[in-house]
């Protein structure tokens, strides 16, 4: 018989029963571990710097997310399911975050995330994916004022102040420690500028004077020109806003230079391998601040797990706002019964902000909020990094820490507390003065 007969004799009926055999052996041979382990996994994103400018936070940070999952997954998962964090890379870049934040909601699949950790990336990021894919962002250390102002649907939240708080309290120490002059050398993207803005605000609102305000930009070999023009009308203190990586090539030619040698902190330059990198000998009696916690129950178990986990104290700000982040996305998908976007916005206060009974940090904490929940009770976390309770604008109000370098080594020296009067913000101190 020739082929065409062959073909002839060949019924519809052959035809469909091989196809059904095909796709059969399709189904079969791919395999269904990856489906069912998504099916059994709820996940959150966290976009974390592990390279670029912020290389030395991004690590430590996203170690405070992966804690808060391996504590709520201990303490029963969530749904039924466990809490599987997803992380990428946004290299400090907002193109890099942007495109690592598009992959987390639309290659990943996550309801929320977690990041991004620089202003500059989480301002793009919030803009270009969290906004128009309706997806739950929560930063725990961006702090431009500018994130307060998004028109996001409230879809974007942040568990660390804005740079209005810890602005004043870098203002009001540089009047704590007598000076009358300073200058701001900043590095130049949103969380530079609206921290130098709040901090010289202050500061010239009781009586201070500002000389400059110079920026700078990453990555450069020299920053001596921008050096000479901040302290050209001899500063008595320079506030150095920036992050570890450039801030060490500042400082050294500050002092090789001779511009000047008495600085101010923030946030992005508490880091030991900024002692290591300068010189203890010299940076010893700097003064800075960072968003700080007081001792609380939640605050001690996150030291402690910390250390258990990962053998050492908790180095890095914004690890316990990171932590903070994750729990309360996580909580707020318990309270909806959902892991949809929508779901975990509607109830991130619910279960972040009062009234309700306080349930804190950790395993026992957690089984205890889980309970609460199915009980149809009313919870209000208290964070490992102070109160979450977020405003309308997704903000928190958290006390500033001010630390200095003692010995070659970061001490804390005392916590502030924030106030409000005439609908701005204040350190509590000087209401009683």
């Amino acid at each position: 018989m020739n082929k065409l007969q062959s073909l002839k004799n060949y019924s519809f009926r052959d035809v469909f029963g091989e196809i059904f055999v095909l796709v059969l052996l399709i189904a079969l041979l791919v395999p269904t571990s990856g489906v069912h382990a998504a099916d059994d996994k709820v996940k959150i994103g966290s976009l974390m710097a592990m390279s670029g400018a912020l290389a030395s936070y991004g690590p430590p940070i996203n170690n405070g997310v992966l804690l808060a999952a391996k504590h709520l997954n201990e303490a029963g998962g969530v749904l039924g399911k466990e809490v599987d964090i997803v992380t990428r890379d946004s290299k400090t870049d907002p193109t890099s975050g942007v495109d690592a934040a598009k992959k987390l909601v639309n290659v990943d699949g996550v309801s929320a995330f977690v990041g991004a950790l620089s202003s500059g990336v989480s301002m793009p990021v919030a803009e270009s994916v969290s906004i128009p894919n309706k997806v739950v962002q929560i930063s725990p250390s961006s702090t431009t004022p500018q994130l307060s102002g998004l028109e996001d649907d409230d879809y974007v939240f942040r568990t660390v102040p804005g740079d209005k708080l810890q602005g004043v309290i870098i203002g009001q120490l540089a009047l704590d420690l007598d000076y009358q002059k300073l200058s701001f050398l900043y590095v130049n993207n949103d969380y530079g500028k609206g921290l130098t803005d709040a901090a010289g605000a202050w500061f010239e609102d009781k009586g201070g004077e500002v000389l400059a305000k110079v920026p700078y930009e990453k990555g450069k070999a020299s920053y001596r020109g921008e050096l000479q023009e901040a302290t050209k009308e001899n500063p008595d203190v320079l506030v150095i806003i920036g992050y570890p990586e450039n801030g060490a090539n500042i400082l050294r030619q500050s002092i090789s230079g001779g511009y000047i040698n008495e600085f101010i902190f923030p946030d992005g330059m508490k880091a030991p391998e900024l002692i290591d990198n300068v010189g203890a000998q010299y940076l010893n009696g700097t003064y800075g601040t960072s968003p700080g916690s007081k001792d609380t129950p939640s605050a001690a178990t996150f030291k402690e797990t910390y250390t258990e986990e990962y053998g050492s104290t908790p180095p890095k700000p914004f690890m316990t706002n990171a932590y903070d982040a994750a729990a309360v996305i996580s909580l707020a998908m318990k309270k909806a019964g959902s892991s949809d976007p929508k779901a975990i916005r509607d109830n991130l206060r619910f279960v972040a902000n009062p009234p309700g009974e306080k349930v804190y940090a950790g395993v026992e904490g957690f089984k205890k909020a889980f309970q609460l929940l199915e009980e149809g009770k009313e919870i209000n976390y208290q964070g490992a990094g102070g109160s979450v309770d977020f405003n309308k604008d997704g903000d928190v109000v958290s006390p500033i820490e001010v630390w200095q370098i003692q010995d070659g080594e970061i001490k804390t020296v005392r916590i502030e507390d924030i106030a409000i009067k005439d609908g701005r913000f204040v350190p509590a101190k000087t209401l009683e003065e």
